[in-house]
């Protein structure tokens, strides 16, 4: 898909109506940050690994990884797997070297010392900003590519831009639900 430019008041009702749906889940996830200091932006407050500065952190590399595929296709999504490394190993947590890749992916969820609860909100507001700049200027929804062959894609799916901007929804809201509950096991706070 070759992105052209689109004024965002051309924007039609579909594309108006998804990016309207994301800001609200985006805005429903940085809003359990308020007021937080960068220390506890990175406490892990339950069981879970989870912190609030990694879910931004996550849910942003996320959206910008799947707005590089609706611009490029699934070679900006790459799942490289290192020398004599099988997706079995991988799978079964057996492998003797894990890629870069996935454990760039995990450090997401992490925010360690020195990083900003600012730095991380800003880096989201700009691929923000990206995200719907390629979508207003995508000529059509339905364009589509196929998915990286890797086990957690069905063998021969393909997802279209729509399909991309509603598992983008879809991903964002789940997360800022993981943020509602991490917020308030922090200092009792609750969105709502």
């Amino acid at each position: 898909m070759t992105a052209t430019t689109t004024s965002p008041a051309t924007l039609d009702a579909e594309r108006t109506d998804l990016l309207a749906a994301l800001a609200t889940a985006r805005s429903a996830l940085t809003h359990t940050t308020r007021g937080l200091s960068d220390e506890q932006a990175g406490e892990q407050p339950t069981v879970s690994a989870l912190c609030l500065g990694g879910l931004i952190k996550h849910v942003a590399s996320m959206e910008e990884g799947w707005m590089r595929f609706v611009v490029e296709g699934p070679s900006a999504m790459r799942y490289d797997l290192p020398e004599g490394v099988t997706w079995a190993d991988i799978m079964a947590g057996t492998a003797s070297e894990f890629p870069q890749w996935m454990i760039d992916h995990q450090s997401e969820f992490r925010m360690p010392p020195g990083e900003t609860l600012a730095g991380i909100v800003e880096r989201y507001e700009q691929i923000a900003a990206r995200s719907e700049d390629v979508i207003a200027s995508v000529p059509d929804l339905s364009a589509a590519h196929p998915l990286p062959e890797v086990p957690w894609h069905e063998p021969g799916a393909v997802y279209s831009v729509r399909r991309v901007l509603m598992h983008i929804i879809a991903e964002t809201t789940q997360h800022a639900g993981h943020a509602d509950i991490l917020r308030e096991t922090l200092d009792g706070r609750k969105s709502t």
